[in-house]
């Protein structure tokens, strides 16, 4: 009988143990790290940004619902909400933060001096107060910087080989963005570089836009350069549609603008950049430091001709320009 009790005893224990022990392993299973995605325009128009990221992320081993997760907070081009939105993903402990752009990733610095933060952007990172070092940040941010406002130069030295006998050419830049001056000052100095007289409209709305564009037609400009700005970018067809129905070649930032109709565009690949992004997300989500990644400079740029849009406004690209583009939209 005492045996009999002693073994119940034990069986009793071996099982409790049985019971206890996954609940003991479970409790030390890792927590999945949280990924807080700080957009400044809207999901739609980061569909092909957000998968390089996961694409830079799964490179290195991180699968998004396997290992690791990612919360999306989207400004819809409204300054205001990022705080909020900020406040949101460091309430909710997220791992790190990927802010999606320059003003995106200045509300998330003003917000934490904690939490990890990977920026995207076109500006300077240090000139507009990111980081105080490029090699050795130092702080809690570090990223991927394109410097969009410094490529205006290039894009007007494009836009003049295009059109060489063009008497002037027209300039829309928006003067809400950040860096404004550094635009200008790009433009005006690459216009005396180049001989060129350049006529520069300012707009920051549709109303702006259209007036811009009038005053464009009114002094008979020959072509027209459409500076980096986010607002152009989510809201292209007011920038692009003027410009066919003018008969107006023009130039822009990135290649959805050729894509979308515009004759030409030149800058950086936006999809690579984000791939960076995602990179350096998942060796912070491996253990190392902000502080310790130095600021990478998007290597990857692509000048895009939309050859279809030429012909619609009759202007004939040269054999020479064609053959320096990465990609001729037929």
């Amino acid at each position: 009988m005492a045996s009999y009790i002693a073994r119940r005893r034990f069986l009793a224990t071996l099982g409790g143990a049985a019971v206890a022990w996954p609940l003991a392993a479970r409790a030390q299973q890792p927590v999945m790290p949280v990924i807080g995605y700080l957009g400044f325009t809207s999901p739609s128009d980061e569909v092909e940004m957000i998968s390089s990221v996961r694409k830079g992320l799964r490179e290195a081993g991180f699968d998004e619902g396997g290992n690791v997760s990612i919360e999306f907070r989207f400004a819809e081009g409204d300054v205001s909400r990022l705080p909020t939105f900020v406040a949101e993903l460091v309430n909710r402990k997220v791992t790190v933060i990927l802010a999606a752009s320059t003003v995106a990733a200045l509300a998330a610095k003003m917000a934490t001096s904690t939490v990890p933060i990977v920026f995207t952007t076109g500006a300077d990172p240090v000139q507009s107060g990111l980081v105080a070092r490029l090699n050795r940040p130092g702080g809690n941010l570090t990223g991927v910087s394109f410097f969009s406002p410094q490529m205006e130069s290039k894009r007007l030295g494009l836009l003049h080989d295009l059109v060489p006998k063009a008497d002037l050419i027209a300039v829309l830049l928006n003067p809400t963005n950040p860096f404004f001056e550094n635009q200008l000052k790009d433009v005006n100095e690459a216009s005396r570089a180049l001989g060129l007289k350049i006529h520069i409209e300012t707009a920051s709305n549709e109303r702006d836009i259209t007036a811009a564009f009038n005053a464009f037609a009114q002094q008979h400009a020959g072509a027209v350069l459409v500076g980096a700005d986010p607002y152009y970018y989510r809201q292209r067809a007011l920038v692009i549609d003027p410009a066919v129905q003018l008969r107006l070649p023009a130039i822009y930032e990135w290649r959805e603008f050729a894509e979308a109709g515009g004759v030409m565009s030149y800058g950086t690949v936006l999809t690579e950049a984000y791939k960076q992004a995602g990179d350096y997300v998942a060796r912070i989500l491996k253990g190392e430091s902000p502080a310790d990644l130095p600021v990478t400079q998007s290597s990857k740029f692509e000048f895009v001709i939309n050859l279809k849009t030429a012909r619609q406004i009759d202007i004939e690209v040269p054999p020479d320009l064609s053959a320096r583009a990465d990609e001729v939209i037929e």
